[in-house]
């Protein structure tokens, strides 16, 4: 099947989205921007496609909290002891910082104080996913965004829906930040590839009634302790069949009962969201196209304009 290339501007979006974002928006001042950032999440990409996986989820994790504006990549210091990064859903699982440093540097070599961390965040996320998906998962992001100052780490637990989440919840949390339910279905996609600490769903899926599959369950077993601690919590693919390809597996895996979480299983509690993952199973290129746009939506949350954020010079660090 032909590559899908898919052309998404903010005139897509709706125009309260859009926040001044645009295609190309560096390319009288930085016009080697995307190009920097895309030749390092290739080389990372290469090394370890989970460091891919990780990239795409940090976007998933910045724009749910304080918005798209780089906040999850702000070191603890003594101002701010507990930034984004250290809180629950982050840590220690979250992945892919050293990727945006990478990038940053580059970035800077060329520009320096031109392009935002939030950018990188945004550019890196699409071209893992591009990568990831064997080039079938092509997109534009518009940029323009700045990054912030604020990073807490008990917001990460406000704002992002949880492995134990229900149904209503992850519709209740998407919609809050201007995502719809199908946004939501369409992002779940992402769990066919990277990977998952056995905490995150141990007690939810196997320690007590679930609807997960025995030959499943058996092998996590295996391979998770009973009871994990921070010393014993090792990982397992989110994805049996396609660990290390972004594609449409994850709904398959849904409908057989094999995906590791309960906000997994949870897609199939309703008729209507029984539907579109059902739909996402039967038509892959309909999905790709459909993660395309949902990415660029999200990309533009609550995006940081003048006055209110800065460029960092550093990723890790407010100026």
């Amino acid at each position: 099947m032909a590559k899908l290339a898919i052309l998404i501007s903010c005139a897509l979006l709706l125009a309260a989205a859009c926040q001044g974002l645009q295609v190309g928006y560096y390319q009288k001042t930085c016009p080697s921007a995307e190009a920097l950032v895309r030749a390092q999440v290739k080389k990372a990409v290469r090394a370890d496609a989970g460091s891919g996986a990780g990239l795409i989820r940090m976007l998933f994790h910045d724009c749910f909290v304080e918005g798209c504006d780089a906040s999850v990549l702000l070191d603890p210091t003594t101002a701010n002891p507990q930034p984004e990064k250290l809180g629950t859903p982050n840590n220690p699982s979250l992945r892919g910082y050293e990727v945006i440093d990478a990038a940053k540097g580059a970035v800077e070599r060329a520009c320096p104080g031109v392009v935002s961390c939030a950018d990188i965040v945004a550019f890196a996320a699409r071209d893992a996913s591009y990568l990831l998906s064997d080039a079938r998962v092509s997109f534009h992001v518009p940029a323009g965004r700045l990054d912030g100052r604020r990073s807490v780490a008990n917001d990460t637990l406000l704002f992002l829906p949880g492995p134990s989440s229900n149904l209503s919840t992850l519709v209740s949390g998407f919609a809050a930040k201007g995502m719809s339910t199908e946004d939501m279905v369409v992002l779940s996609g992402t769990h066919s590839i990277g990977r998952s600490h056995c905490s995150s769903f141990v007690q939810d899926r196997l320690a007590s009634q679930s609807d997960i599959s025995v030959p499943l369950a058996s092998l996590l077993r295996r391979r998770c302790p009973a009871s994990p601690t921070t010393g014993n919590d090792p990982t397992v693919a989110q994805d049996f069949v396609t660990p290390r390809k972004l594609d449409n597996q994850f709904y398959g895996n849904a409908l057989a009962r094999r995906v590791l979480f309960t906000s997994d299983a949870a897609l199939l509690t309703a008729p209507a969201t029984g539907r579109m993952v059902r739909a996402n199973a039967r038509f892959p290129a309909s999905w790709e196209k459909k993660f395309a746009r949902a990415m660029v939506k999200m990309a533009a949350i609550d995006v940081k304009g003048n006055g209110v954020g800065e460029v960092r010079k550093n990723c890790r660090f407010v100026n």
